[in-house]
């Protein structure tokens, strides 16, 4: 009588079967299948910047994949925080010396969006594109009036005259004013060198057009801020043969995190070389023309 098999050996050996078809089968594209082959990796940056970690792994994590030749920065954003648009920027421009970076702007990449994809080897954007924007912003309420209609009384002791800069307690002074301004106005003078250096532009060109106006793709690239009009599928094309691709491109996103079959059936290196058959991320859906 033949010994009854526990239902996760049976499992152990269907992966194991089906890893060995895939194999040695001569119908089906096994590069395909299991991920290899050489292939370009998407980057996306999406809304509004707060957290550059992400955008950094996975650049870094492409920059180190010998499979991957070329890589597309897919940016949607409006904009965000000023320190992670810088972070990602400098990360693009590490990545580049060892691969080719080719950023595509989608329905808006202003502000720091534009900022994070400045230092790419490539722009490319749609001649609609909301762009440019080159500025720096600072929105603090002033909530005193309504503090004092709900009867809330604060108080504030501090050390050091402009420790309490901001308060939306206090009506703003003159010094904390000029403090501030001076703070944007360095903030605005690094965004007006970086564009500058990496978009091989002069300094004066560029603080000429730095009034925070968004433009058009066809406009920025009329000004030198993006290099081609094209879309996402044409930027994924440019970033395949700039890394010597040959014959058609595929793209790979990053993998999602998460515990899968085969990381409990096999273990994560097994996991890692049989990719998953949904290698290919769909588009981004795009931000509404109205969000800023």
């Amino acid at each position: 009588m033949l010994a009854r098999r526990s239902p996760f050996t049976l499992m152990v050996a269907g992966a194991f079967i089906l890893g060995l078809t895939l194999a040695t089968s001569s119908c089906i594209d096994v590069d395909h299948y299991l991920g290899f082959g050489e292939k370009v990796g998407v980057v996306e940056i999406k809304g509004l910047l707060s957290e550059a970690r992400p955008v950094l792994e996975e650049l870094r994590r492409f920059q180190h994949d010998r499979r991957i030749k070329a890589i597309v920065l897919r940016v949607n954003s409006p904009g965000g925080a000023v320190t992670p648009a810088q972070e990602i920027m400098r990360e693009v421009e590490k990545v580049r010396g060892a691969k080719k970076v080719v950023a595509s702007f989608g329905s808006m990449a202003a502000s720091g969006g534009y900022y994070a994809a400045c230092s790419a080897d490539l722009i490319i954007a749609s001649p609609g594109t909301s762009t440019g924007s080159i500025g720096v912003i600072l929105r603090l309420p002033n909530l005193e009036q309504l503090a004092k209609k709900l009867g809330v009384d604060v108080q504030t002791l501090q050390a050091g005259a402009l420790k309490d800069i901001g308060s939306p307690f206090h009506p703003m002074t003159p010094e904390e004013r000029a403090a501030l301004q001076k703070l944007l106005d360095n903030i605005h003078r690094q965004f007006i060198r970086d564009v500058a250096r990496h978009r091989k532009l002069p300094e004066d060109k560029v603080k000429a057009l730095a009034d925070g106006n968004v433009l058009t793709g066809e406009e920025a690239k009329h000004l030198g801020l993006v290099d081609e009009l094209g879309n996402y599928q044409d930027a994924v094309e440019r970033a395949g043969r700039l890394g010597g691709i040959k014959g058609k491109v595929e793209t790979v996103t990053p993998e999602k995190k998460g515990i899968s079959l085969l990381r409990l059936l096999l273990g994560l290196d097994a996991e890692k070389t049989l990719r998953d058959l949904t290698i290919l991320a769909p588009e981004p859906a795009l931000l509404p023309p109205w969000y800023r």
